[in-house]
């Protein structure tokens, strides 16, 4: 039997972000509006998002032995999260990512994985009775897939319900996608995964089946101001979003993957959950940075039941 609360496999970097009026063009330059430290990776996102929300929450990644890298554990410690597994690396960099973001809230991104590259197979052994004990896995595709498969093999084996992120994307082994309870692909993402259209519902449907053939449990396709489909063997469903001004979008799919967790893992069906995660997705936008917007869990619920109240006053 799975044990308790949620364990994060992932990356901890920390995101140089620059704020641009526009994108800029090869050979161009132009001034930037502002210039911004913060801790993010989309592991480390997903830690924190879910501690936010009052999860109990354990991080197993890898830091650099230099300061992003003791900025990182401060950050986590300070947020809740267990950091006693993170691998500190002395030979290696704390991973880091160079954001460009426009004034549309879009964003750009070059990720230079230092430590995080080594979070391999080794580590999932070192940390095995830690992933048995969890009750939901949450992971992402930016440290080695040896060891992504690994822990996911190592959670499974244990009961534990495993979510993953294929962010960001590359081709998945139907080994890896058997061991998936979620996988959770945004539209980008989802027509990589399977080469097949997914601009309307129905497409996205269909491209999600493709996934579930593959062996994945369920499918949650992520599709921003469409809110999110959720496809599995018995059926499909569609959760609206919640309107939002976005100012930042960069760790909206973090946040939400966390609080379906969170979600889950409180009691609520797979649908409560689901508009649990489009909400605290919509605010995590509202604030430059990828942790700084990420709600609390009051937060969410008053915009849930802020929403409904709105519906029924349009309803009179």
């Amino acid at each position: 039997m799975a044990g308790h609360g949620i364990s994060v496999w992932g990356s901890l970097n920390i995101d140089l972000t620059v704020r641009v009026q526009a994108f800029v063009r090869p050979g161009q330059t132009v001034p930037g509006q502002s210039f911004h430290t913060f801790t993010g990776g989309k592991g480390g996102n997903q830690a924190v998002a879910a501690a936010r929300l009052g999860a109990d929450v354990r991080m197993i990644a890898c830091v650099g032995d230099d300061l992003y890298g003791e900025m990182y554990r401060d950050v986590l410690r300070r947020e809740g999260v267990d950091a006693s597994c993170l691998s500190i690396k002395r030979d290696a960099s704390t991973g880091t990512a160079l954001i460009e973001v426009e004034d549309s809230g879009e964003n750009r991104i070059v990720v230079v994985a230092g430590a995080n590259a080594r979070l391999t197979t080794a580590a999932a052994v070192r940390y095995s009775e830690v992933l048995s004990q969890s009750a939901y896995l949450l992971m992402q595709l930016e440290t080695p897939m040896d060891g992504v498969l690994a822990a996911a093999e190592a959670a499974r084996s244990a009961g534990v319900t495993v979510i993953m992120d294929p962010a960001p994307v590359r081709p998945l082994d139907e080994a890896l996608l058997r061991l998936c309870d979620y996988v959770t692909p945004n539209e980008t993402e989802l027509q990589a995964l399977t080469g097949m259209p997914v601009g309307t519902l129905e497409q996205a449907e269909r491209a999600c089946r493709e996934l579930l053939a593959r062996g994945a449990g369920a499918v949650v396709n992520k599709r921003g101001a469409e809110g999110a489909l959720y496809v599995d063997r018995d059926g499909a469903f569609h959760v609206p979003a919640f309107a939002v001004k976005a100012v930042d979008t960069t760790a909206a799919g973090d946040t939400f993957n966390a609080a379906l967790a969170v979600g889950l893992d409180g009691g609520m069906s797979v649908r409560e959950a689901l508009r649990f995660a489009n909400a605290a997705a919509g605010l995590s936008t509202t604030g430059l940075g990828a942790q700084t917007a990420m709600p609390d869990w009051n937060s969410v619920e008053d915009t849930i039941r802020y929403n409904k109240l709105r519906k029924f006053i349009q309803h009179l």
